[in-house]
């Protein structure tokens, strides 16, 4: 039976970068989670009958909300939903579910790298047909339908097995339970040299990868310790907790410290990585190196034809405005394309889908490839491990070497999170304010040649989206990027980016933060931020 159920709108259930942010209990309140999911069917046409896929990252409330989910497709008329069993499933392995089973598209429940618990995160975002984060003309209209909804339509299907892996009906609706991971390991082992992987971890070759208690553990488990032989043990923290163990899952140098801080330690293993709550981002460091986002994004791309699924090259490189221009370089040498969007993975799905690039990155270590349309954290850690193998040299050695064959862009990020955000939206409307004026002008020695709100115009469809992020370069190709964070659930996160080219490899061992000492003041007298945010230092610098 399907009911009808009067509603009223709620006004705040605009989608951030990627899909709906919010606190638990706003979740919990009566309706809000229907609203939104009936909202995205409302904004979507041509689904009867056809497939959707649900899933999400093991974080509190994800087993309730795929309940809800369930009940509300199946009310509003599609013939077939694919749940993850235990209703587990990673970004990365969402995206490869659609594409490879032509999916309508998929549901999933996640906030990403944000900590979860009752009082924590939750966020749920559609992802299109492409396999991709749904584009903004779908997220506005979600928002706008969000905003006019009186009801929403459930089937009364009773509380579906969502963990024993097979087909059952839900009401005129099937729902199949899949192994979340067996698509996933299938479509990493078509992309890299298996065989080889064997070989290094049976050499003696050690790695540690730490899954932070959350989506990516069950596949690091299955891959790296089942398929490729590394020893057990290899994988730490495997387990999806509903809390992740209480602790943050993004995978930067403040919330995985204990890792960074093994693998500078004089036992250190020859590689680690991590990987955060949903799965799509990464962190790597080599025994004696942390290799920045930025520059794995371009590392990556310089060797990808040494893995079997790259082997006849790239078609070009995309990265997100604020990440460093390492990549550029690559593309230049490689003669290819590069191309500059905003911050957000769904600007990359058009470059994808039209052939135009092949491996997208953004400094926040999100890395991925035309695989799938969404980042991935463990293919970048399987693709690092791939140009480990065939070229027999440490981490440490293949950054120095590209360095020297590139230069180095010394490159930090400096977060503030939890500003009040009359005050961050002040600093921005300022700043935005006086562009126009600093060209020409000087701060801390530093000449300023251009200043500019940037606009990004699709060069596949032709769509410009304005308002990405404010640039401030220098003479000598210096930059600072400042712009508010889409991804958090309260107050305002101002994000700034700090870049210095560095092509003299006499100075590609200095502390990055020295390198980008005269930069970080300036960014400061440029925008005030210790005035407006009322902070003497950075949340997080990265």
């Amino acid at each position: 039976m399907i009911k009808t159920v009067p509603t009223k709108p709620y006004t705040d259930q605009k989608p951030g970068t990627s899909g709906l942010r919010k606190k638990v209990p706003v979740f919990q309140q009566e309706h809000y989670a229907e609203n939104f999911i009936q909202s995205i069917f409302d904004a979507l046409d041509g689904f009867q009958g056809k497939t959707l896929v649900i899933g999400g990252d093991g974080r509190f409330y994800n087993r309730e909300v795929i309940q809800k989910a369930i009940a509300i497709a199946a009310g509003n008329g599609f013939g077939k939903v694919m749940v993850g069993q235990g209703g587990i499933l990673s970004t990365p392995a969402a995206s490869n579910i659609i594409r490879k089973y032509k999916t309508f598209g998929g549901i999933i429940l996640s906030a990403s790298h944000n900590p979860g618990g009752p009082h924590e995160d939750f966020g749920i975002k559609y992802n299109a047909g492409n396999g991709g984060p749904a584009p903004e003309k779908i997220t506005d209209a979600i928002f706008a339908k969000s905003k006019q909804i009186k009801s929403f339509k459930i089937a009364d299907i009773g509380t579906v097995d969502i963990d024993t892996i097979g087909t059952v009906k839900a009401g005129d609706m099937t729902v199949e339970i899949f192994d979340p991971v067996k698509d996933y390991a299938e479509l990493m082992e078509s992309l890299f040299d298996f065989d080889s992987l064997r070989k290094l971890f049976k050499s003696g070759f050690r790695m540690r990868f730490d899954a932070m208690h959350a989506v990516t553990g069950p596949y690091a488990k299955e891959i790296l310790e089942h398929r490729l032989g590394a020893p057990n043990g290899t994988c730490r923290n495997f387990k999806p907790l509903p809390d992740f163990g209480g602790h943050h899952p993004d995978p930067n140098l403040v919330h995985a410290k204990h890792l960074y801080d093994e693998m500078m330690g004089p036992d250190a293993p020859d590689f680690g990585a991590a990987s955060d709550g949903d799965g799509d981002r990464n962190l790597i460091i080599g025994k004696g190196i942390f290799v920045t986002p930025s520059d794995s994004v371009a590392m990556l791309a310089a060797n990808a034809k040494l893995a079997p699924g790259y082997k006849d090259g790239l078609k070009g490189i995309a990265r997100s405005m604020p990440t460093s221009g390492a990549a550029d370089r690559v593309a230049e040498k490689l003669g290819i394309g590069i191309y500059e969007t905003p911050t957000g993975w769904k600007f990359f799905g058009n470059l994808l889908d039209a052939g135009m690039a092949t491996i997208c990155g953004e400094e926040s270590a999100g890395t991925g490839s035309n695989h799938v349309r969404e980042k991935d954290g463990l293919w970048a850690v399987l693709l690092w491990l791939n140009i480990l193998a065939a070229r027999g040299e440490s981490c440490k050695d293949i950054v120095t070497k590209h360095w020297e064959t590139y230069g180095r862009n010394y490159y930090s990020r400096h977060d503030y999170e939890e500003v009040e955000s009359d005050r961050a939206n002040a600093l921005v409307d300022e700043l935005r304010a006086k562009l126009g004026s600093l060209p020409g002008t000087t701060a801390r020695g530093l000449k300023i040649a251009k200043a500019d709100d940037f606009a990004y115009r699709d060069p596949v469809d032709g769509s410009v989206s304005e308002h990405q992020g404010i640039r401030i370069l220098f003479e000598g190709g210096s930059r600072v990027v400042l712009r508010l964070s889409g991804t958090g659930t309260s107050g305002a996160t101002l994000r700034v980016y700090i870049e210095r080219y560095e092509p003299d490899k006499a100075r590609h061992d200095l502390d990055t933060q020295e390198a980008l000492a005269d930069l970080i003041a300036a960014a400061d007298d440029i925008a005030g931020i210790k005035s407006h945010t009322g902070r003497n230092k950075p949340s997080v610098i990265t």
